[in-house]
C-alpha cells in the first residue's frame, strides 16, 4: 500500500508542529509493509526504508509556484507513484485524481466569527473571503476530514453542510510533565502572562490599552510579561515603544523554552486575549497547572476553559472589561467562572495516523 502525504505549507509554527506529529507517529508505527511518500517543501525529515521524502523548495517563491505545484506537479506525482490514499496535511485536497482523500484541516482563518476587512490585513482578507472557498470545496469532496476542536467541527458542518459522521475529531497530543502547580498569593495574582507571537489577532494591543486604564486609576502594583523582544516585527516595535512612551508595568523577555514557559504558570496568571485560534494551547496547559486565566470569550477558549474553575473570559475588544479583572486580581477580588458547555462531540481516541488509516473506527 502507498500512502502520499501532502504537507507543503509548512515550513514553521503549528503547520510545521502538525506535520512533525505525523512524521514521528509514522516513523513509530507497527505496520511496515505501508510505504509512505511524504510530499513537502523546506523542512528537511529523515527517509527510512517505508519512508520516502520529496522537497520542492521552489514553492516557497511566489502564489503561482504554489498553484502551478497543486494543480499541474502534485497530481502528476500521485499517478507516478501509483498511490493508493492521499492524507492531505494543507487544509485542502489534491485536485484531478480519484484517489482516496482524507484532509486535516487546520486554518481557522475561514470558520471565526471576527471578519478581516482588505484595508486591515490582505493576507488575512483573501484567506476568509478566497482561499476559504477551496477550502469548504475541498471538505466537500474529501472521503473524510480531521479537525483539532469540537468547536471547529461546528463551524465546518455549518459553513460546508456537509455530515456529523464525515468529520473526525483528533486533539493535539499534549507531552506536558507537570512539576509544580499554581501558588496563589499577591505575588502570583499581580503578575501576568501572554506566551505568544507578535500577530494582530493574538491581540496584544487590548492588553496595553488595559494597562493604560489601570495607570489612569494610579494602579501600579502589578507586572505584566510579553514573551517578545519588541523588535520582532512592526507590531512587536509599536508595542515596545508604547509601553516605554506611556512607562507601562510590561516586560519584553523575548522567545523563552518550554520549561521556563511552564514555570510562569505557576507563578503568574494567564491573560489569552486572542480571537483567532484553533486550539489555544497556552490555556489547556495553564489548565493542567490550575492556574488562573483570564481569556478571550470566544469558541476556542470555552472548549478549553469551560466548567474550570479558575478561568474568566472578557470581550477580546472591551480594555475596560479586561483592566476590571486585571484590578479584581490584583486586590484578590476575582469572581468564578460562568459555566457554558457546548454541544458535545465525540473525540477519535486513537493519533492522528489512526484516524488518517481507520476512519470507520469513529
Amino acid at each position: 500500500m502507498r500512502i502520499m502525504v501532502f504537507d507543503v505549507p509548512a515550513e514553521h509554527g503549528g503547520a510545521l508542529s502538525v506535520l512533525t506529529e505525523f512524521y514521528n507517529e509514522v516513523k513509530e508505527y507497527e505496520d511496515k509493509n505501508i510505504n509512505w511518500i511524504f510530499v513537502l517543501s523546506t523542512p528537511h525529515f529523515k527517509e527510512a526504508n517505508n519512508i520516502k521524502i520529496i522537497r520542492f523548495p521552489w514553492i516557497k517563491k511566489s502564489w503561482w509556484h504554489r498553484l502551478y505545484f497543486d494543480y499541474i506537479v502534485a497530481p502528476k506525482l500521485v499517478k507516478k507513484y501509483k498511490v493508493n490514499k492521499i492524507i492531505s496535511l494543507q487544509n485542502v485536497i489534491i485536485p484531478k485524481t480519484k484517489v482516496s482523500q482524507t484532509v486535516y484541516v487546520h486554518q481557522s482563518l475561514p470558520f471565526v466569527e471576527y471578519r478581516f476587512s482588505f484595508t486591515e490585513n490582505k493576507i488575512f482578507w483573501l484567506y476568509q473571503n478566497v482561499i476559504s472557498k477551496i477550502i469548504l470545496k475541498s471538505i466537500r469532496k474529501a472521503d473524510k476530514v480531521i479537525v483539532q476542536t469540537n468547536w471547529f467541527k461546528k463551524a465546518i458542518m455549518k459553513k460546508s453542510s456537509v455530515n456529523e459522521e464525515k468529520i473526525i475529531i483528533v486533539p493535539p497530543k499534549i507531552n506536558v510533565h507537570i512539576k509544580d502547580y499554581f501558588q496563589e498569593n499577591k505575588q502570583t495574582r499581580s503578575t501576568f502572562f501572554y506566551p505568544s507571537s507578535a500577530l494582530t489577532y493574538k491581540n496584544h494591543q487590548i492588553i496595553v490599552e488595559a494597562c493604560k486604564i489601570l495607570k489612569e486609576k494610579n494602579i501600579k502594583n502589578y507586572q505584566v510579561i510579553f514573551t517578545l523582544e519588541g523588535n520582532e516585527n512592526a507590531l512587536a516595535v509599536k508595542l515596545y515603544e508604547e509601553t516605554l512612551e506611556k512607562q507601562l508595568p510590561i516586560k519584553f523577555i523575548g522567545s523563552i523554552s518550554r520549561e521556563r514557559v511552564f514555570e510562569y504558570y505557576t507563578k503568574s496568571v494567564l491573560i489569552f486575549p486572542s480571537y483567532i485560534e484553533t486550539f489555544g494551547l497556552p490555556m489547556l496547559e495553564a489548565k493542567m497547572h490550575n492556574s488562573h486565566v483570564l481569556a478571550s470569550d470566544c469558541s476556542f477558549s470555552h472548549e478549553i476553559l469551560d466548567e474550570y474553575e479558575n478561568a474568566i473570559f472578557f470581550n477580546p475588544f472591551n480594555a475596560e472589561e479586561l483592566a476590571e479583572l486585571m484590578h479584581n486580581s490584583i486586590a484578590n477580588k476575582r469572581k468564578n467562572n460562568t459555566v457554558v458547555t457546548l454541544n458535545n462531540f465525540k473525540y477519535y481516541k486513537g493519533d492522528l495516523i489512526e484516524a488518517a488509516l481507520f476512519p470507520q473506527k469513529y
